[in-house]
């Protein structure tokens, strides 16, 4: 288990927190036939495989659990056959339930503004948390990315970050010009001794070493609180409201897919339901004919508001123009 552990880190580059799910759904799945007595995982029969299922399904789990739980032990599986250690995989033609998709959680522009400027300006930390939050922001990041940025990875003058995703993926990200702000305020406070760390890591914790991604969940968590935010909230909810965003003001799908890092195009399209949940929204407060027959009529002024917000959702044709390649 250890060795699948270590090839999921060194060969899969997954994220800590993955690796941490991936044990303790594989601990589980131990401990469970260790109870049944199986002499080896290699001689599970499809009979011991029925009976995990059935444990797991009387354990009152979300469907999205148990996918990854079965996600875990058919790649735990996979590695034993490849490795000649289990003749087959037992859970290769056991299908996972089916999950309903759910739109992401994102912020409006509003409220990212207000999380934002949240963190005080007249602190090393305060200074630090806000770089934070501007790079999640600015550059769609996952926190896995964000925490295993070295300095060398970014170049300020350019306003690029080299980032690293998952399967070792490398893609270049713009960075906004409040990000980049942010993080020069930030290395102009950082400790001198700090800085001669090789790599050297963008963000620090208290005690001058890299940051982990549960401390920016913490960090997150504090200026929720402080100014009211929705606690569903999360670093990730940053990644979300960056491709929201995009889309809202008229960027290309595959721009954002290749700015996310993701593998499939499918993955991205979700981000297009919320923007056209969006713009069906606006319409129908906007539009004479937009509304139910039993809605209440809209005023001139509540229109003319709401065609703003509209209008604020196509790109402007100069500012989106691109040199052909």
């Amino acid at each position: 288990m250890k060795d699948f552990l270590r090839h999921l880190r060194d060969e899969r580059d997954l994220s800590p927190e993955t690796l941490r799910a991936y044990q303790k759904d594989l601990e589980q799945m131990q401990e469970f036939f260790e109870v049944e007595e199986l002499r080896s995982l290699a001689s599970m029969d499809t009979h011991q495989v029925r009976r995990y299922l059935a444990f797991l399904n009387g354990q009152n789990y979300s469907k999205s659990t148990v996918v990854r739980k079965l996600a875990a032990i058919r790649g735990y599986f996979r590695y034993l056959t490849a490795e000649g250690i289990a003749p087959e995989n037992p859970f290769a033609g056991v299908r996972s339930p089916k999950v309903e998709k759910t739109l992401p959680h994102f912020l409006t522009v509003n409220e990212v503004t207000r999380l934002l400027e949240a963190p005080p300006k007249d602190h090393h930390r305060g200074l630090r948390d806000r770089a934070i939050l501007e790079t999640l922001y600015s550059s769609g990041l996952r926190v896995s990315e964000l925490v295993g940025l070295n300095w060398d990875d970014i170049d300020l003058e350019q306003g690029l970050i080299h980032a690293r995703g998952k399967g070792r993926k490398e893609r270049l990200i713009p960075l906004g010009s409040y990000s980049v702000q942010a993080l020069q305020r930030y290395w102009a406070e950082i400790p001198g001794e700090w800085k001669e760390a090789t790599p050297c890591p963008v963000f620090f914790n208290r005690f001058g070493r890299r940051i982990s991604d549960r401390s920016i969940r913490k960090i997150l968590d504090k200026y929720i609180s402080q100014i009211g935010l929705d606690r569903r909230t999360s670093p990730h909810s940053l990644r979300h409201s960056f491709a929201t965003h995009l889309l809202d003001r008229g960027a290309n799908l595959r721009v954002v897919q290749e700015l996310l890092g993701h593998k499939h195009l499918a993955t991205t399209q979700i981000y297009t339901h919320l923007t056209h949940e969006r713009l069906q929204e606006v319409y129908k407060k906007a539009h004479p004919r937009g509304a139910e027959e039993d809605g209440a009529d809209v005023t001139p002024s509540e229109a003319q508001a709401t065609v703003e917000a509209l209008r604020e959702t196509i790109p402007d044709p100069i500012a989106t123009e691109t040199p052909a390649s």
